[in-house]
């Protein structure tokens, strides 16, 4: 049997990204009970690493709040890189770090630490059987695929003990997260391996069977971005306990702004039961003080939807543009004719210099400028007079809709310090043998306690003598605490100088912060079920991502017999599915069979200049399948490296070299 405990499902922790360690110290500031970060290397996002170093930074302020660092060694790796990858997993687990999300099962295979072990969203895990065999190969924690609905979600809820991680915010991969391989077939840079190119943001023409086109010009692939704002208490009651937000690739900005719109969505949530509700908890210790309010819209999106978490339904898609539009500002009611140096708008809100504005050209392109300045009620009661950077393009005229991208206000907030988190301290004064002494106990019940030794002198103004008492513990105000109630355990008011009282505290609060630390409990690693489980399938097509020896043993000793190499091994392959998304463009243009009667589910065509890409519908399965073969030049690297016997992948600065562990 496996020795994982089951998780407490009542306990709900809010996962925010980092690309830096600096903003990842930031997404704790701001109410994160974990962070994920990517590593030197073998991240799934090649331009988001970090050193040991920094993440060993990151997981000090983290374990301060009782927070938890979680470090993605999820990209599918090569024979050669398995060695440097153990190694590099030895050299977080002695930094602290608290868990790693994985996604190749070759991993499984080799001598590493009890560091708890994630099951990565590029494991595609949309059904109960493959989350409970994730669970009994020793994964602590599964990311669940995006297109799940709540009903799914519950259904694998009953099925396993361990947490389940929910995306609730951020970006969209249109494919099912790990079958995606558009990007290797196109260019050599292979998803899996954190080297995506994005060929869902494109403009393709979509064409039915016969070669007409049913529409022109469109981001067919694109995605509106995810935002499930409104489905937190319905997800936690499915059984999720892990909220987690898209953006290792984001700014501080963004990871401020969201962070602290989720965290304080939930703790809405927790403060706030339903009657005859589950009751809620914290994974981490602190209450965040923001000082801005959190506004999900005024941060990068394409727009928002919930996805699939309330079953398919129309507006999903990003279609116009895949670029952040922004939030409705208002209409333009009059343009400088002579000069075109201004123009007015009837706007919701203030217009600020230096802001963003985007409109649609009647050509339906995403089109824009940059405030130089701007005159409220400059062209009368709520109509701002706008002077762009430079002149005004010909295609805004009276009468367009124009949003905002960008608010250098709210931006200019985000860049100063934005929040605090403190932890609530319970203080006691008493007198002791040879002097007084100042106990502190947090809210986790952590104590720590300091003293001094000093003759008692009473005072002679015994009432603002124990004023001056509380005055001067309650100074927390450069520490990671706050006063919460203070006793003064003494029979008489004594007199101490400020300069002792302020040592006393300082003291106290020091070593509350190492106790602190030394308490922090790193999570429990979990064990195979033994004897190994068999896994749900015997035979592994490509989708399996198997691209290494140690992967391909994995899986055999799970009982699998045909097990086939990973579309990166770059073997000779005809046109096979690129990408598997329930995303249905038949669906999206009302040609779904399901809903209209007499229609077949012929083959589509996406086009993009030269290349086309095949679309097949599974109906049954409710998913369209993206075909197509790997382009010419991509084929000939390959053929090249195949020729020169070496690895068709690159090695790793700075890991490929690292230490053997003694």
């Amino acid at each position: 049997m496996s020795t994982a405990a089951p998780r407490d499902r009542k306990v709900l922790e809010l996962l925010a990204p980092a690309k830096t360690a600096d903003i990842g110290i930031e997404a704790i500031n701001h109410g994160a009970d974990a962070v994920y970060i990517g590593g030197p290397s073998f991240g799934a996002r090649s331009s988001a690493e970090n050193t040991v170093a920094d993440i060993a930074r990151l997981v000090t302020h983290a374990h301060r709040y009782h927070a938890e660092i979680f470090v993605a060694l999820n990209t599918i790796l090569h024979d050669a890189e398995l060695e440097p990858a153990r190694q590099l997993v030895w050299q977080l687990y002695d930094t602290g770090v608290d868990a790693l999300i994985v996604q190749d099962m070759g991993l499984l295979e080799l001598d590493l630490p009890p560091i708890q072990l994630h099951a990565s969203t590029q494991t595609d895990i949309r059904d109960a059987s493959k989350a409970r065999f994730l669970q009994d190969v020793g994964f602590s924690q599964i990311v669940l695929a995006r297109e799940l609905s709540l009903k799914q979600v519950q259904q694998i809820a009953d099925a396993t003990d361990c947490y389940l991680e929910y995306f609730v915010h951020g970006a969209l991969c249109v494919a099912y997260s790990g079958q995606c391989y558009i990007s290797h077939a196109h260019t050599g840079r292979s998803a899996n391996r954190g080297e995506c190119s994005q060929a869902c943001r494109l403009p393709y023409d979509l064409k039915d069977k016969d070669g007409h086109t049913i529409a022109s010009n469109q981001h067919m692939l694109s995605m509106k971005d995810n935002n499930q704002s409104a489905n937190l208490r319905a997800l936690a009651a499915a059984g999720v306990s892990s909220f987690k937000i898209e953006g290792r690739y984001k700014d501080l900005s963004y990871v401020k702004n969201i962070t602290a719109h989720y965290r304080s969505l939930l703790d809405d949530i927790i403060e706030h039961p339903e009657a005859d509700g589950p009751v809620y908890r914290r994974a981490s210790s602190g209450r965040s003080t923001f000082l801005f309010t959190p506004q999900a819209d005024k941060t990068f999106n394409r727009g928002y939807t919930d996805y699939f978490a309330n079953d398919r339904h129309h507006g999903i898609e990003a279609f116009e543009s895949p670029k952040f539009v922004g939030e409705p500002i208002g209409r333009v009611t009059k343009i400088d004719t002579k000069g075109r140096k201004f123009f007015d708008v009837e706007r919701a809100a203030p217009i600020h210099n230096a802001d963003g504005l985007t409109w649609y050209n009647p050509k339906g392109e995403l089109t824009g400028l940059r405030v130089n300045r701007a005159e409220t009620n400059g062209g009368g009661e709520g109509i701002d007079r706008v002077f762009p950077s430079d002149p005004l393009p010909v295609d805004l005229v009276p009468g367009t809709s124009v949003f905002r991208n960008h608010d250098h206000e709210f931006e200019r907030a985000l860049e100063r310090k934005s929040a605090e988190r403190r932890i609530r301290v319970d203080a006691r004064f008493f007198a002791t043998a040879d002097g007084f002494a100042l106990s502190f106990t947090d809210e986790d019940g952590v104590t720590a306690t300091a003293s001094i030794a000093a003759a008692f002198e009473p005072a002679q103004n015994a009432e603002r003598a124990l004023a001056t008492l509380r005055e001067h513990i309650a100074k927390l105000g450069n520490t990671i605490f706050s006063a919460g109630d203070i006793a003064l355990d003494v029979a008489e008011a004594p007199f101490l100088p400020a300069s002792q009282l302020n040592a006393l505290r300082r003291d106290a609060v020091e070593q509350l912060e190492a106790a602190r630390l030394k308490a922090h409990i790193r999570p429990p690693h979990a064990a195979a079920v033994e004897p190994p489980v068999p896994y749900p399938q015997d035979a592994l097509s490509y989708l399996a991502n198997v691209l290494n020896d140690r992967a391909r043993a994995f899986y055999a000793k799970h009982g699998v017999k045909l097990i086939d190499a990973a579309y990166e091994a770059n073997e000779e392959r005809d046109d096979v599915s690129l990408m598997i998304t329930k995303h249905c463009l038949r669906y999206s243009f009302n040609l779904c069979p399901k809903e209209v009667k007499g229609i077949r589910p012929d083959p589509m065509q996406l086009v993009n200049g030269n290349e086309t890409l095949t679309l097949r519908f599974d109906c049954k399965r409710c998913e369209m399948h993206v075909v197509g073969a790997m382009k010419p030049h991509v084929a000939k690297m390959r053929d090249a490296v195949v020729a020169q016997k070496v690895s068709f992948f690159p090695s790793r600065p700075g890991v490929d070299k690292a230490p053997a562990r003694a």
